[in-house]
């Protein structure tokens, strides 16, 4: 099962592991119980998943059971998982490019992963299980995921707490979303109700964006900002309600305001995406 993304990050974690047990000694256990004693990527996040799923009443047999009963799908949520894995190693520089720190310790990427189990519960019609897991996700991670929503590929939840994402919203590849944020409805309806997020859009921190709406790829929402209309792609939008200040141009790798002045990139996006305001 295991695939090539998966198994260079598997033994990076591990040579990272050893690594950091050189100086760490007090974590042997810990590393031992969620990393070591694992014989592949996908069995040892499992294992961490249902450690922090678990209660008292739902064990980690019965969360692992669950995630044997979906087998069919196993390769797939592997590529997903490792996919997501490599989006935060290559565009959060917190890490420093440490594999084993966003696996071990990063709620976005364990809300995530979780979710996906339940996604594919809820596409086998095992309803009730899948609400559960949802439930328990919220609970754990302060992440709200509806397991109807589709949720692409290398996507990261960064920092994560307070996120919701409602039932109908689809999230394509290559998105990243800050803490916070809102994909929600504007009425009890039924049918597309949430918003569409195409490849490669950026959320900044408590961002709302609210109803079918779709916000165009590799755009960029600001902090704070509220989104009622649809964005273009490549658009730069911030405000409440939200509006155009600038444009990402896509052939020059630059950012310009609306009149067409050069945006310092790195000072734009330190304050754009945090809530450092614009």
């Amino acid at each position: 099962m295991t695939n090539n993304n998966s198994k260079y990050l598997w033994n990076k974690i591990r040579e990272e592991i050893k690594k950091t047990l050189e100086t760490e000694k007090e974590l042997v256990l810990f590393y031992n119980l969620n990393i070591l004693n694992h014989n592949n990527f996908f069995q040892s996040l499992i294992h961490i998943l249902a450690e922090k799923l678990k209660t008292d009443s739902f064990n980690e047999k019965n969360i692992k059971n669950i995630v044997n009963s979906i087998s069919i799908f196993h390769n797939k949520l592997e590529q997903q998982f490792s996919q997501d894995l490599i989006h935060i190693i290559e565009n959060d520089p917190v890490i420093n490019k440490k594999c084993y720190i966003p696996f071990l310790y990063f709620k976005g990427f364990h809300a995530l992963q979780s979710y996906r189990i339940s996604h594919y519960l809820w596409k086998q019609k095992r309803k009730s299980i899948a609400l559960y897991l949802q439930n328990q996700i919220s609970t754990v991670f302060s992440v709200d995921i509806h397991p109807a929503a589709k949720i692409g590929k290398k996507v990261m939840l960064d920092h994560a707490t307070g996120i919701v994402i409602g039932e109908t919203s689809i999230i394509e590849d290559n998105v990243s979303i800050f803490h916070s944020v809102t994909l929600g409805s504007k009425h009890f309806i039924h049918g597309n109700r949430h918003p569409i997020i195409r490849k490669g859009v950026t959320i900044g921190a408590g961002a709302k964006i609210i109803g079918n709406i779709e916000i165009g790829k590799y755009s960029k929402i600001g902090a704070g900002s509220v989104v009622l209309h649809e964005v273009k792609p490549y658009s730069i939008v911030a405000g409440i309600p939200a509006k155009i200040i600038g444009y990402y141009k896509k052939n020059e790798n630059i950012l310009v305001d609306n009149n067409h002045n050069i945006i310092n990139k790195k000072k734009f996006f330190l304050k754009f995406n945090d809530g450092g305001g614009i």
